[in-house]
């Protein structure tokens, strides 16, 4: 089975060395499918990073409205929170532990982001909230009606397109700092408007690849473990989507 993902350790070799080895069974061998991925208990999982990345989110969004500096433990989140995202790729059997500290961190990180573009543009947040959950429940919809078919080619395109986008925003980055160099996607422009956009477009649509291979993942009877790296994966998208769902609407709100 081929498996492919935007998320540095949803990946093929990661699922696929994680699989199970099919063998012929007895009739009268017991298997505990409690010990197997399954759709529902990575759903559970997902929720349960979900709240714990709440309530972190709310201790740096709490300094930041109350005249404390958020900016360590904002930048100091998202340090852990992608460190602990490397760990994860190459030792996936350690995610039960590793995804909800990526969840706590990563919570930090986004309530610290979060209260810095709500106190130059209120009421941001929840528009960007309620964009990327209205994303998420569309993307789910029309993945579980079978409405969008996650083929070879639909991943090949979204897979290029991904590390295309990450590669342009290194470069940019990288630019920005030892240069004088101000990216195009920087700003309000039509053209940084555009490309914000398409970044959006390419990122709710990796979250079909995320359902695509959680659904494989369970279908192939992978260990239990997995269920925490698919959940994981998951959030990974969700905080992308989240981040430029922010900056697509402070570029609009800054136009006014």
């Amino acid at each position: 089975m081929n498996f492919n993902s935007k998320n540095p350790f949803l990946n093929s070799k990661r699922f696929s060395s994680n699989a199970e080895p099919r063998t012929e069974v007895h009739q009268a061998q017991i298997i505990d499918y409690n010990q197997e991925m399954t759709v529902s208990g990575t759903i559970n999982k997902t929720a349960i990073l979900f709240l714990i990345l709440c309530g972190a989110s709310m201790v740096t969004w709490w300094m930041a409205f109350n005249g404390m500096n958020p900016m360590l433990p904002t930048i100091g989140g998202a340090i852990v929170g992608f460190i602990l995202v490397l760990i994860s790729s190459f030792k996936p059997q350690a995610s039960p532990y590793l995804a909800p500290g990526y969840a706590l961190f990563e919570g930090l990180f986004i309530g610290g982001i979060s209260a810095i573009f709500e106190l130059k543009f209120p009421g941001i947040v929840i528009n960007a909230v309620g964009a990327t959950l209205v994303t998420f429940l569309v993307c789910l919809a029309l993945y579980k009606f079978r409405i969008v078919k996650v083929t070879e080619q639909f991943k090949s395109v979204v897979v290029a397109a991904t590390l295309a986008i990450a590669t342009y925003y290194l470069i940019s980055w990288l630019f920005s700092l030892f240069t004088s160099y101000t990216p195009v996607h920087y700003g309000n422009s039509m053209m940084s408007i555009g490309i914000s956009i398409f970044v959006i477009v390419i990122a709710a649509l990796n979250l079909f690849l995320d359902f695509d291979l959680i659904e494989k993942g369970a279908r192939e009877r992978m260990p239990k473990f997995m269920e925490w790296y698919g959940a994981m994966g998951l959030m990974i998208t969700l905080v992308w989507l989240y981040i430029e769902f922010l900056r697509l609407l402070s570029k609009f709100a800054s136009r006014d």
